[in-house]
C-alpha cells in the first residue's frame, strides 16, 4: 500500500481544452529523471490513484506533471478540476526503471515520444547526467495537431543552454511547417527522422529511448529490431529502452 501525503496545488496551466500540467508542493523521497509516482484523490468514499511521471528535474522542488484530460478516466478528470490550492494525494516514493542509468553511454541518444509522454524526457533534459552522457541528443516529439506541442518555451530554452540538443515535432493529422508530418514510426522507417537532423543512425553510436503509446512502443521496437537494434537489458546491453506510458 502507498504511503500517501497530502500536497497542494501550486499551479494549474492549461496548454489545450485537454492537456494541462498541475504542479505540486509535497514532501517526497529522492527520484531519478524519468521516473513516475502515483497522485490521487478521494471521491464517493473510494480513493482513485493514477500513475504520472515526472517533469521536473529531481533537485527542483516543484513537482510538475504532464496530463490528458481523458473524458472517461477515473482520475484525470477529476484532477481537470483542481484549482490553486486544493489538496491531492501524493505517493512520496517515485517507481520505474525508465531512466538513464539503465541506459549505456554513446555518442547520441534518440528521445522518442508521443503526446504527455514527452513528460520524462523533460525531467532528464532538465537533469545533468543526460549532458555528461551524450554528445548529441535529439528529442522528437509525435502529436496529433500542432496545438498539442506543449513545453515549447522549454524546450527552446534548453536548447540555448546545450547546443547540442536538438529537436522535431512530428505531426499525424495535419501539415506541420516547423517540423515533419506523418507518424514517428513512418519517418523512421523511410529515414527521413535522421535526415531532418543531417544525421545518422547505426548500432556504434546510437541509443534509443522510447516513450508513448502501447501502440507505438509496439511499432518503434519492431522497426528498430529489423534494423538491427536490439533492448536494453541489464546483463546484455543493447541500443533502445522502452516505456509503455499507460
Amino acid at each position: 500500500m502507498a504511503n500517501w501525503q497530502l500536497g497542494q496545488i501550486s499551479a494549474i496551466k492549461w496548454w489545450t481544452k485537454t492537456l494541462f500540467s498541475l504542479t505540486v508542493k509535497a514532501e517526497v523521497a529522492p527520484f531519478k529523471a524519468g521516473q513516475f509516482t502515483k497522485l490521487a484523490l478521494d471521491t464517493d468514499g473510494k480513493r482513485f490513484a493514477r500513475a504520472y511521471s515526472y517533469v521536473n528535474a529531481p533537485d527542483d522542488p516543484n513537482l510538475e506533471f504532464y496530463l490528458v484530460d481523458v473524458e472517461q478516466g477515473s482520475l484525470s478528470p477529476l484532477l481537470s478540476k483542481l484549482k490553486e490550492g486544493d489538496r491531492v494525494w501524493i505517493n512520496p516514493q517515485a517507481s520505474g526503471f525508465f531512466t538513464l542509468d539503465e541506459v549505456p553511454p554513446s555518442k547520441q541518444i534518440w528521445l522518442l515520444s508521443t503526446g504527455t509522454a514527452i513528460g520524462p524526457f523533460l525531467s532528464m533534459l532538465q537533469s545533468t547526467q543526460i549532458w555528461q552522457q551524450y554528445q548529441q541528443v535529439y528529442l522528437v516529439h509525435g502529436v496529433r495537431k500542432t496545438e498539442d506541442l506543449s513545453y515549447q518555451s522549454l524546450i527552446t530554452q534548453l536548447q540555448h543552454a546545450h547546443p547540442q540538443l536538438q529537436f522535431v515535432s512530428v505531426v499525424s493529422q495535419e501539415e506541420n511547417s516547423a517540423g515533419l508530418t506523418g507518424r514517428i514510426t513512418e519517418r523512421l522507417i523511410d529515414g527521413t527522422l535522421a535526415r531532418y537532423f543531417t544525421t545518422s543512425m547505426n548500432i556504434e553510436d546510437s541509443q534509443f529511448m522510447v516513450c508513448g503509446n502501447p501502440e507505438m512502443v509496439k511499432e518503434v521496437c519492431q522497426i528498430l529490431t529489423a534494423q538491427g537494434y536490439a533492448r536494453n537489458r541489464r546483463q546484455q546491453p543493447g541500443q533502445f529502452t522502452v516505456e509503455q506510458y499507460w
